[in-house]
């Protein structure tokens, strides 16, 4: 993500949310951890760290407020967990492969439909912003 910590401060701060110690950690959380895609558990037990009375509630409403001001993205892998990752605008498109046996997630970033995209826009008139696609499968590792 080419957004700074500063960047995305000035982004909460412009939407007249105030950044508090919680949510600089939470924020931190995902810089540091740019290639996974985080539940709300998994950053609770990264704050905790740093932050022992933190609540669980405090990490939802949180990631609600990140969520809503388009820092971060949430997802839905089929797993039962909401899971976030940054919200990098300058990517287009990157695609999911989620492992069944181990549950990992890796991101693909090779985007084949584009012309895809402008055959149905051309065809229908339709304007196409975005789409998401996830493949489901084993890794390397659960394969062999």
């Amino acid at each position: 993500m080419e957004d700074s910590f500063e960047s995305i401060c000035a982004r909460i701060q412009a939407r007249d949310y105030k950044v508090t110690q919680q949510r600089r950690l939470i924020l931190q959380a995902f810089l540091s951890n740019p290639q996974q895609h985080l539940s709300a558990e998994d950053i609770f037990g990264i704050v905790k760290k740093e932050l022992p009375d933190i609540g669980l509630a405090t990490v939802y409403r949180t990631l609600d407020l990140l969520v809503e001001v388009g820092i971060i993205q949430q997802m839905d892998f089929g797993d039962g967990k909401t899971r976030y990752e940054l919200n990098d605008e300058e990517v287009h498109h990157h695609h999911h492969l989620i492992c069944l046996e181990c549950g990992k997630v890796s991101e693909f970033e090779m985007d084949l439909l584009e012309s895809l995209e402008k055959h149905i826009s051309s065809r229908t008139g339709f304007k196409i912003l975005d789409h998401k696609v996830k493949f489901y499968g084993h890794c390397k590792d659960c394969s062999q």
